[in-house]
């Protein structure tokens, strides 16, 4: 490299970008091992402490505690009084870091990038073989780290902004229709609606049998197995038909013929029914997807959702950052007329399809 073309300020930016995205790397760790300690609750509401204080309340050491909060006060996680020598977590901080029923809670979604540590190994062989990734062949800290990703998410929004903004969708359930919920993972948005809805029928359907086997658990724990069911199933096969709504929620860029899965949709949708596609927000130009959360979604769309996609044929790879016009047109392709933005959040793009 030519020294005298390097532009020195530029440089010390870019490098000092790339330690800060190094930072939070490390700072991942640290936000894992806060959440599973109970630190972070011990912080919550409690006013400012000591280090030894926190350690005492939570049941650490100490000494690891002292330097775990230095982490978080450096990374602006915690706020540290000087005078004093404490440390205290404010209110917004607690429901980001604390508070598990927070729409907002994040923790658990650290275990999304430490499953792709885990599968560095398959992703190289796939980029250099053009081979794909099959969900069920990644680590297991993968199904619950998505499942707790958008648990959260579903819950402060589902029920309150996503569904009342679908056409005449929240009469139809509360009179009783058929659901399915297609790749459904743990099922939290499928029991979501099954405890708003008593007088409704879901079926939540996922390819993966041992996030099936999972939703199973926590719907019978929940009491809510006899309201509904779950079932191995692709999302180009699942049995039912007549259904009043179809749900895909962020996953219909992770499969390998999504026209497929459209096409199935149409034939098993009652006359009158609505699909609601959840899906990751993008816009529909690479320019204007320039952001955390694109690079976020960018990220886990190279070594997850292309991966799988690939592994189930890769007809259509759509990946997470489809962007609204390339989900139309896949339902388009499948025949559906009527589609259009019902919502949207800073993570998701919602779609109402009809015929």
């Amino acid at each position: 490299m030519d020294a005298s073309v390097i532009d020195q300020t530029k440089l010390e930016s870019f490098v000092m970008r790339a330690i800060g995205d190094l930072s939070a790397g490390y700072g991942g760790v640290m936000v894992s091992l806060g959440s599973k300690l109970g630190l972070y609750k011990a912080l919550a509401g409690a006013g400012p402490l000591t280090s030894a204080e926190l350690a005492q309340r939570a049941a650490c050491a100490e000494r690891y505690v002292r330097e775990w909060l230095n982490s978080q006060a450096a990374g602006g996680y915690v706020n540290y009084h000087a005078v004093s020598d404490t440390y205290e977590l404010a209110p917004e901080q607690a429901m980001v870091l604390a508070d598990e029923d927070s729409p907002v809670y994040i923790p658990n979604a650290w275990n999304v990038p430490a499953s792709m540590w885990f599968d560095e190994d398959k992703a190289l062989e796939a980029f250099r073989t053009g081979k794909g990734i099959a969900w069920g062949d990644h680590h297991g800290r993968l199904f619950c780290g998505v499942s707790a990703f958008y648990r959260n998410a579903y819950r402060g929004s589902l029920l309150s902004e996503w569904l009342p903004a679908l056409d005449g969708v929240v009469e139809k359930l509360h009179a009783g229709i058929s659901v399915a919920d297609i790749g459904c993972g743990y099922g939290h948005s499928t029991m979501l609606m099954a405890q708003a809805f008593p007088r409704s029928r879901f079926h939540g359907f996922d390819a993966h049998a041992d996030s099936i086997e999972e939703a199973r658990g926590i719907a019978a724990n929940a009491g809510l197995s006899p309201r509904l069911g779950f079932d191995v199933a692709r999302a180009v096969d699942y049995p039912g038909n007549n259904y009043g709504l179809i749900c895909f929620f962020d996953c219909l860029h992770d499969l390998g013929d999504p026209v497929a899965a459209a096409h199935h949709a149409a034939e098993v949708l009652a006359p009158d029914g609505t699909i609601m596609l959840v899906e990751p927000f993008a816009n529909d130009r690479t320019e204007d997807n320039i952001s955390p959360v694109a690079r976020l979604y960018y990220a886990a769309s190279t070594t997850i959702c292309c991966a799988h996609a690939v592994a189930e044929g890769g007809h259509m790879v759509l990946g997470a950052q489809a962007g609204e016009a390339r989900l139309a047109a896949v339902f388009r392709k499948a025949g559906f007329t009527h589609i259009r933005r019902a919502a949207q959040t800073p993570f998701n793009l919602i779609l109402e399809v009809r015929r």
